[in-house]
């Protein structure tokens, strides 16, 4: 008797512990202007077109003890596409490149985390594009953790990861223009 007590004890400190490890859930800072998803192409082989994605939004879990365990999950809209030149960014909405108006959101989720380091780790997931889902890795370093001056609690990430744009049926304006370098960094706020 004392041992199937002690067995029980044993294994409701168990799960109470890993209850107590679960990761945190956050939301991406949108409101707050503290998150961003920026690309980088070639134009010509000669110079790189900087761009951004201006309205997106999205979500993620976080234990820094186990990093593992982190999910994220992200929704852009695609004719938020900003590369600071209107009449390129009228064009890069057309069906020659993204096609906003028939695939109007680009999504990532998540499948797996992977430590590399004490900071860094690799983070696989389905990324959607241009109506193509493809699995995808992003590097990404963990930035830090705390307390924010508004009363709440924040976690920020940076990911890096470059796209072949044929895997995504979409074809770049010319040779040196067929791999797109992507930049997502964003702070989460904490949910209470």
């Amino acid at each position: 008797m004392l041992k199937k007590t002690l067995a029980a004890l044993a294994i409701g400190t168990a799960l109470l512990s890993a209850g107590q490890a679960m990761a945190a859930e956050y939301k991406i800072d949108k409101e707050g202007n503290h998150a961003f998803v920026d690309f980088k192409i070639s134009h010509l082989g000669y110079s790189f077109i900087h761009g951004t994605f201006k309205d997106w939004d999205g979500k993620f879990s976080f234990d820094a003890k186990a990093p593992e365990a982190s999910k994220i999950d992200v929704v852009l809209k695609t004719a938020s596409v900003d590369t600071n030149h209107a009449e390129r960014d009228k064009h890069i909405r057309t069906p020659d490149f993204l096609d906003a108006a028939k695939f109007p959101e680009a999504k990532f989720v998540s499948t797996s985390v992977k430590s590399t380091g004490e900071k860094t780790a690799d983070v696989t997931g389905d990324l959607t594009l241009h109506g193509v889902t493809k699995p995808v890795v992003f590097k990404a370093t963990f930035n830090g953790e705390g307390k924010d001056p508004w009363g709440g609690y924040r976690a920020g990430f940076n990911g890096t990861t470059t796209l072949q744009l044929s895997e995504f049926g979409i074809k770049g304006p010319g040779p040196t223009s067929q791999t797109l370098d992507l930049d997502i960094s964003f702070e989460g706020v904490q949910a209470k």
